[in-house]
């Protein structure tokens, strides 16, 4: 059985974001949120371009990884006030 949590974080394998252990850093701070890496987000050439990620079909960038994980978790908090 595949668990996935109320929030949802989709990142391109090939983006930037992978510089950073994206999955396990949102996971162990935030238990009910999945994040999934995908071969491709068919958002060509942005992965290359600046470090994005997708958070419940929303796209979150940011200049740099560190940048983009910070909005990543504002948009997570904003999400997670819905549920809990």
């Amino acid at each position: 059985m595949i668990l996935i949590g109320i929030v949802v974080v989709e990142i391109c394998d090939s983006n930037l974001m992978n510089t950073l252990d994206i999955e396990g850093i949102i996971e162990s701070e935030y238990p009910d949120v999945a994040v999934l890496v995908s071969d491709c987000l068919s958002f060509c050439g942005l992965c290359r371009l600046k470090p994005y990620a997708m958070v419940n079909g929303k796209r979150i960038h940011g200049k740099d990884p560190e940048e983009c994980l910070a909005k990543i978790r504002e948009v997570i908090e904003e999400e997670l006030s819905f549920y809990l």
